[in-house]
């Protein structure tokens, strides 16, 4: 069933997981010049495995328990970003490479927000179905 609550959240994961990261940039570079996700191959492989994975997720309304590990799988790919942002951020000499942060740094925080509301959907609807079931 594609109308309930947590595909919308997928969708909105994988928009910006695919979409945004090619209007706000990562960071600015010294020279003022925009940095994007296209022009990090690392970056753009991991937001491209996270819509992904959320593009597949949205299409395992199945198979919830299923649907359930793709969300927290993408939840982590998430978080391995945040960290190689971080990372990447904080190791690399300040001026020379990352002169500014952009927004697009933050957008697996935003990602992990819809993906956790998704998973607590679908845990809702495996709860419910679990609870008719025991009626039976």
């Amino acid at each position: 069933m594609l109308q309930r609550i947590q595909t919308v959240y997928l969708l909105l994961a994988a928009v910006i997981s695919a979409g945004l990261i090619f209007l706000f940039p990562l960071w600015y570079n010294s020279a003022g010049e925009s940095v994007y996700a296209q022009d990090e191959l690392i970056a753009l492989g991991m937001f491209m495995a996270s819509a992904a994975m959320s593009l597949v997720s949205i299409f395992m309304f199945k198979n919830r328990k299923l649907q359930f590990v793709l969300g927290r799988l993408n939840i982590i790919l998430n978080f391995f970003l945040l960290g190689v942002f971080v990372y990447w951020s904080l190791s690399l000499p300040g001026e020379m490479n990352i002169s500014e942060k952009g927004i697009g740094m933050f957008l697996p925080i935003v990602s992990i927000v819809f993906l956790v509301l998704a998973n607590k959907a679908v845990k809702r609807d495996e709860d419910l179905v679990k609870s008719v079931d025991r009626l039976r």
